[in-house]
């Protein structure tokens, strides 16, 4: 229990200490493409493609994971069903 506890309070660490990067991340990249637009550039668009790109690949992963399990579930069930019924017919016998 103690080993938990401690991995727990490393992850937490690790996290509150790597938020301050990304909060500074946001503003850079904001006046980035607000820079590059006003001097008639067009990576704004691109920002904004890799935006809905990261926001789609949890979403993909997670409905993966979620389809394999329920398919191996599924799969499983029907086994168990078969081997219950296997051992009923033998026991008529």
């Amino acid at each position: 229990m103690e080993r938990l506890v401690i991995k727990i309070g490393a992850v937490l660490l690790l996290t509150l200490v790597s938020i301050a990067s990304c909060w500074a991340q946001c503003p850079m990249c904001r006046m980035s493409a607000e820079s590059n637009l006003q001097n008639g550039g067009t990576s704004g668009a691109g920002l904004n493609a890799g935006i809905l790109y990261m926001l789609v690949a949890p979403y993909l992963i997670v409905g993966g994971i979620a389809f394999w399990w329920w398919r191996n579930r599924k799969s499983s069930a029907n086994e168990t069903s078969l081997h219950e019924m296997s051992e009923n017919t033998t026991t008529w016998n």
